[in-house]
């Protein structure tokens, strides 16, 4: 890597208004800098958009760098953008912009800024990966000029003509509207090695509490508490297992935050006890406006002591949003984050109970009538600092306060769970975030795949897009594809706008329920999968859906791959996208690997494209041979009722015959695993016929009733003639089991193995 190789590097120091300078400097000399008035004439000291002028105080502050990347034709990151997973050559047209928006349906293949922000690229080759980290929350473009490798090129030598090998090289240019140059190079050498870089800088992914894994089911707006209270019943009436019932903006009083309709929801704590009986959970929405009301006592309170964002003449920065007329509570100040973390005390926050958990949405700031819906860039925050400075990462600093005010209404026992919509580097530290107001269309839904990829890398593993699209109506068809790939995403949520038709499971005909059904219980099945991923992700930074280089960062072939990913390194995920689908393409990697179908258990060689049929109710998701998943075998109406259900281990054998893998478990919501080292965290290895259970991490002690009844191998080859289990202490048993020849398969049944003993199976 070359840095300023193109001489891009560009410094605007903060210079003094040109009427101050002129007084100070009258006395001594007459010939002032004309300096200033040169830039008015470019409009760098004042910028009008539409009906808003744009006054910089101490002029044009932009700062920029070039670095040249040698040998690199593969870059990744800088999300949020509704692009693609590599990222594009810009010199024909727009850079990618960085600039946190409210954008209802934006567009897809397009570099303009949405939601979120993160100034954090990757870049791959073979033998080496590296990042590049640009810490500014201003306006930032990204511009990215791929030069290809040229075998050979001719160069005139005085008289012979010389081939010379030409590498391939990237040059990106990094452009900031204001702050300094502050930039972290990460050398690698592997895709890991950036992620834990990454993560000394930035923090690794928040443990999510054990519910958050489930299914969440929200719109805007479910009506009253009996309207909650049917849908609620409406999944157990049909056997749909889900966990979280979310209520956005309708549900206060007057767009009030932390406030109840009276009229629609008398009684939230006797709504929440309803849930809490089916180990549910419940979400609310808080947003950072706050309704200029006096009589409202968050904005009495937050006024009087002077807690708002301020205009540049000195008073309260006033816009509009959702209550009207608001005021924004200037999180960038540790003294109003500490006041806002308060709020959500059981004390102070009435009708909240421990079970109910918090949506931060509109942090971009969301101002109606805005330039671009958002606040003016010359407003101004705590220690004088104007908004252009810190604008990306205002919705970061909601949730970091929201976070901590969950975590200190529990007395620092229990995980906090909050979704935000704007986002910044680190965000990832406070829990999940999701991909905003999408549309119920084909290409929606095929676009959230290599925007979820894309915010996997940059740390933020725990994200996910609104199920069936946002906006609009989605026909059956759409809706159960949508779920299908959902329920293989980290954050799991369908969600709807206001007068969309309702879409709850159940509400498309018997045959498209129970695909849906299919898709929700596939996800329940994989959690002690999906939990064990997130652990990884919190101690050691590993993105839980990885594009298919970070699996193979030596094969060329997956370096652009997007309509595929892998879930942690064992499944390979690949979800239908497209309308009456009767075949999918599916790349295969590694040639020394082997894959194996889950549903049919038909097996192929990498380093292939197979053709594989399907049908609505097929989700194509392969098991990579040489991995153990440990899934739960029976499953309940949330994960609170699957606490103590029974594990299965699906084997899947390598080419060689062996197969590794883990589990880790905990109480699924306290801090107890970090304090106290209350866990489990086990390995399963398959080697030479034996499967051995065995201790991964002697520090975590947890008492789990859980057994293993079921264990099921993919790929032997030949039948066993018996099957014992032994336990630690010698005890030996005969295991029944099954073989069929034609798939391959064995399955042992009726097992009884502590998940947290050390036992082993030998297969003869």
């Amino acid at each position: 890597m070359s840095i300023n190789s193109l001489g891009q590097l560009y410094f605007e120091h903060l210079q003094n208004p040109l009427k101050q300078r002129a007084t100070k400097e009258n006395e001594e000399d007459t010939s002032v800098d004309t300096t200033q008035e040169n830039q008015d004439e470019l409009g760098l000291w004042e910028e009008k958009f539409e009906n808003f002028v744009d006054v910089k105080v101490n002029g044009p502050a932009s700062i920029g760098l070039d670095f040249s990347l040698h040998g690199f034709e593969h870059l990744y990151g800088i999300p949020q953008h509704a692009e693609s997973h590599q990222l594009k050559n810009t010199g024909d047209g727009d850079a990618y912009r960085l600039y946190n928006l409210d954008v209802y349906g934006y567009k897809i293949q397009d570099k303009m800024g949405i939601y979120g922000s993160v100034p954090y690229l990757l870049a791959h080759k073979l033998g080496r990966t590296l990042g590049i980290f640009w810490l500014n929350a201003s306006e930032t473009l990204v511009e990215i000029s791929t030069e290809p490798a040229v075998k050979y090129t001719l160069t005139q030598m005085g008289p012979v003509a010389a081939k010379q090998k030409v590498e391939s090289r990237t040059d990106v240019r990094w452009m900031s509207e204001s702050g300094i140059i502050d930039v972290f190079l990460l050398t690698g050498p592997t895709p890991s090695d950036v992620f834990r870089q990454y993560s000394y800088l930035t923090g690794t992914q928040a443990m999510p509490p054990l519910f958050s894994l489930g299914y969440h089911q929200c719109r805007w707006n479910y009506e009253d508490e009996q309207d909650v209270k049917a849908v609620d019943a409406g999944f157990d009436e049909h056997d749909i297992p889900y966990d979280v019932m979310w209520l956005d903006i309708e549900h206060t009083e007057g767009k009030r935050y932390f406030t109840w309709d009276k009229k629609r929801f008398p009684n939230p704590k006797r709504m929440q006890e309803l849930l809490r009986s089916k180990k549910r959970k419940l979400v609310v929405i808080s947003d950072p406006h706050i309704k200029v009301d006096p009589n409202y006592s968050v904005y009495a309170k937050a006024k009087e002591q002077g807690f708002f964002v301020r205009n540049h003449d000195g008073g309260d920065f006033e816009g509009v949003c959702w209550p009207g007329l608001s005021s924004y509570l200037d999180f960038t100040n540790p003294k109003v984050r500490e006041w806002y973390s308060s709020l959500f005390a059981f004390s102070v926050y009435q009708g909240s109970t421990d079970i109910l958990h918090v949506w931060n949405d509109m942090n971009e700031p969301s101002v109606f009538r805005g330039p671009e819906l958002t606040m003016q860039k010359n407003a101004i925050h705590h220690g004088n600092w104007e908004h252009r400075e810190l604008h990306n990462i205002y919705g970061f600093y909601q949730q970091m306060a929201t976070a901590e005010g969950l975590i200190q209404r529990s007395k620092g026992k229990e995980r906090p769970f909050v979704l935000t919509r704007s986002f910044f580097a680190g965000s990832q530290k406070y829990g999940a975030v999701w991909t905003g107001d999408n549309t119920a269309e084909w290409s929606y839904l095929k676009i959230s795949v290599p925007m979820l990829l894309t915010l996997s890398i940059t740390g933020i593993s725990f994200c996910g897009a609104d199920v069936g699209g946002f906006i609009g109506n989605p026909e059956a068809e759409l809706l159960v594809r949508w779920y299908q790939a959902g329920a293989y995403q980290p954050f799991f949520r369908s969600h709807a706008t206001k007068n969309t038709r309702r879409r709850e499971p159940w509400l498309f005909g018997e045959e498209h329920t129970r695909l849906i059904r299919e898709a929700i219980r596939e996800r329940y099945a994989l959690l002690p999968y999906w939990y064990s991923l997130f652990y990884f992700a919190h101690v050691a930074s590993q993105p839980i859906m990885r594009p298919l280089w970070i699996e193979f960062p030596g094969e060329l072939e997956t370096f652009g791959v997007e309509d595929e990913y892998m879930l942690g390194s064992a499944l390979l995920v690949h979800p239908v996208t497209e309308p009456k689908a009767t075949v999918v393409d599916v790349f295969l990697p590694g040639s020394n690997e082997v894959w194996y179908d889950s549903k049919t258990f038909s097996h192929w060689k990498g380093a292939c494209t197979v053709k594989i049929p399907v049908s609505l109710d097929t989700i194509p998701v392969f098991q990579r041979g040489g991995s153990v998943v440990p899934i739960k075998t029976t499953i309940g109406k949330s994960t609170g009722c699957m606490t103590d259900s029974p594990y299965g281990l699906r084997v899947a054998l390598s080419t060689k015959g062996s197969a590794v893998g883990e589990v880790y478990l905990d109480d699924g919501h306290s801090f107890q695993y970090l304090h106290q080292k209350q866990f489990l965290h086990r390995k399963f290895l398959f080697s030479s016929g034996v499967l051995i259970n065995s201790c991964a991490d002697e520090r975590g002690r947890y008492p789990s009733k859980c057994v293993v009844e079921q264990i099921f191998f993919l790929g032997l080859k030949k039948q066993p003639s018996s099957v014992t289990a032994h336990s630690s202490d010698g005890k030996a048993q005969p295991v029944a089991f099954t073989y069929c020849a034609k798939t391959s398969t064995l399955s042992l049944e009726k097992l009884s193995l502590n998940i947290g003993a050390d036992w082993k199976v030998h297969i003869q």
